[in-house]
């Protein structure tokens, strides 16, 4: 009986501890003009609720104190808006004191000097640099040519085969990249390469705790090891000085029609930062439209039919070129509403530069204000039966220029490489339908927060067509 008194009230200590400890971190945040919300656990805050609910937890949220309140998630105290206008208003004034605010964890990882992280001269500065390598030009005269030759070889062999489609794809998309990035020598590095990026993906999303066996220091230390790796392809490409033309030539270029030059550092992580944007883009919406596909026949016939068209009017060998692209009008609707459906960006970050006032709220200074789109995505007024997988409300070219079209990303930040993601998606789409069919085996479970992703694989059995 004595040791039972004893646990009891070891029990209610503790449970009147956490109650304190959590008291008083609400009592930290409750500053006058602050939106409503909850604060959590102190450094933790409620990233767990977050990670694991997600979708639920921010549901929650919004039924106990609105579209527009405070948190603490990834280590960062967080205002939540789930305001449409408001949205659209953060993401067009930068100027305003509103800049990328990007955790902790993915600023380390993915390094100061990437694209997401600086604002001002710098930002535009990188951003020129970036949209030199990716102009529509670059994309018909030099990455083109390098998607097709890549994915015509990537996808043969594939017959009569149960694949992951979802590791598959995740090859297909680091290493489409990493050709253009560095054609010559991507065979000799991606087998060093590849598993230290995956690694370095999954810390960009993990609280920045720097302790053995956790995601951060797992993903910090492959950044260092990537670095080793880009360090020495850039010091041994200046040792031969033999000119290349790709992405990691055009960025070394001295001359003076290289309007952008930037230090070594910058370019490693100009290379991080093409590799990680496009990597979780191209390879999650490519996995999520083989998905769909298999799901609604309809769908897919309509998309073998385009395809099967621009193959006639080829020989066999002859590669997709540009006007072929261009002429993809329902596979850009396909990639739209897979992207649109899946939901494969959930939103975006910024940070209060000085104390400012929204919505009738103060925000401090050095707070984040997470923009979460994912909810416009399932409008019924924007998209007439939303949870339907339809391509064909992208036939209308209205919808992909209103004002809540946040797939790819708003503001002065829109996703620069937009377009070169899409002619990879749809070269891969083009050899997938006109080379095989295919079948699910096992109907794995899928996670669509924070990332989305099957856990244990996406199986298909696939067979020539």
């Amino acid at each position: 009986m004595g040791v039972l008194m004893v646990i009891f009230g070891v029990f209610v200590m503790v449970l009147c501890m956490c109650t304190a400890v959590l008291r008083w971190n609400e009592m930290r945040y409750r500053k006058k003009g602050l939106p409503p919300g909850t604060m959590g656990w102190p450094v933790f805050g409620e990233t767990t609720e977050f990670l694991k609910q997600g979708p639920n937890f921010m549901k929650n949220q919004r039924a106990r104190y609105g579209s527009f309140f405070k948190s603490h998630i990834l280590g960062c105290p967080t205002v939540v808006s789930m305001d449409p206008e408001l949205n659209r208003y953060i993401l067009m004034n930068e100027a305003k004191g509103l800049v990328p605010g990007y955790p902790q964890s993915m600023l380390d990882i993915l390094g100061k000097c990437n694209i997401a992280a600086v604002h001002g001269s710098t930002h535009k500065q990188m951003r020129g640099a970036l949209l030199a390598l990716i102009s529509p030009t670059m994309i018909r005269q030099q990455l083109l040519p390098k998607i097709d030759e890549f994915m015509r070889a990537f996808l043969s062999n594939w017959d009569n085969q149960v694949i992951n489609i979802q590791d598959r794809t995740k090859e297909m998309a680091f290493l489409s990249s990493l050709k253009q990035i560095a054609s010559a020598e991507s065979s000799s590095v991606a087998q060093q390469f590849m598993p230290e990026f995956f690694k370095l993906v999954l810390g960009t999303l993990s609280l920045p705790i720097d302790l053995p066996g956790t995601n951060y220091r797992r993903g910090f230390q492959a950044r260092q090891n990537i670095l080793k790796i880009l360090g020495q392809l850039i010091e041994k490409r200046r040792d031969s000085e033999e000119s290349h033309k790709d992405m990691l030539g055009y960025l070394m270029r001295n001359d003076d029609n290289n309007r952008h030059k930037l230090s070594d550092d910058e370019i490693i992580d100009q290379i991080i930062t093409i590799l990680y944007s496009g990597y979780e883009t191209v390879s999650t919406t490519s996995m999520m439209a083989v998905k769909y596909l298999h799901d609604h026949p309809t769908v897919l016939e309509e998309l073998r039919k385009e395809h099967m068209g621009i193959r006639e009017r080829k020989r066999a060998d002859e590669p997709i070129e540009w006007n072929d692209l261009k002429s993809m009008r329902f596979t850009r609707a396909v990639i739209f509403e897979t992207s649109r459906l899946a939901t494969i960006v959930n939103g975006v970050l910024r940070k209060t530069t000085k104390d400012m006032e929204l919505n009738g709220y103060v925000i401090p200074k050095g707070w984040r204000i997470y923009v979460y789109t994912r909810e416009i995505n399932y409008d019924p007024f924007l998209y007439p039966d939303p949870l339907a997988f339809n391509p064909w409300r992208w036939m209308d070219k209205g919808l992909e220029s209103q004002n809540y079209f946040l797939i790819f990303g708003g503001g002065t930040r829109q996703c620069p490489g937009k377009e070169l993601g899409i002619a990879e998606i749809s070269t891969f789409l083009h050899y997938f339908v006109t080379r095989y069919r295919w079948e699910e085996v096992g109907g794995e479970k899928l996670m669509k927060f924070p990332r989305v992703e099957a856990p244990n694989g996406l199986h298909i059995r696939v067979s020539s067509y």
